[in-house]
């Protein structure tokens, strides 16, 4: 069973995954959205069709104060979305802030050229999204086994 991780965006949303063992994250694409859902969802039902996956995790834009932000409230609406069409699967959000900010140090780092960053600063923004996630829970895992 696989995780994936969604950057959910006003014009695009980041897509990432896991391995079968959930141990390594990897940018998986971008989706176009163009002002519609349907298109994402429509793609996430093919993804969802080739991967076994058992978590999706949303990134949720809060406020740098932890505040709900208005994309945060569009966010919410979206994982009902997801909540509703795919409620056999653990949908979860998790704290955002600064993935798009790490996202472009990342592609800075690794000099990314200029015309491209736009294309994958999302699904490397649903990379970080997903190994906090994925962090997150190994260390709720070993302080419950302490």
């Amino acid at each position: 069973m696989r995780m994936l991780g969604i950057d959910y965006g006003e014009a695009r949303v980041g897509i990432a995954i896991t391995d079968e063992l959930n141990i390594t994250v990897q940018g998986l694409e971008t989706i176009q959205r163009n002002g519609s859902d349907k298109i994402v969802l429509r793609r996430l039902d093919e993804i969802l069709q080739k991967y076994e996956i058992n978590i999706i995790v949303v990134g949720m834009p809060l406020n740098m104060n932890g505040t709900i932000s208005e994309r945060a409230k569009i966010t919410e609406k979206f994982v009902h979305k997801l909540k509703c069409k795919y409620n056999k699967i653990k949908i979860d959000t998790i704290d955002e802030r600064l993935t798009t900010v790490e996202a472009h140090r990342t592609m800075n780092f690794l000099d990314v050229n200029k015309n491209k960053k736009k294309n994958i600063v999302d699904t490397i923004s649903a990379v970080f999204i997903l190994e906090t996630y994925l962090n997150k829970t190994k260390n709720t895992l070993k302080n419950n086994l302490k």
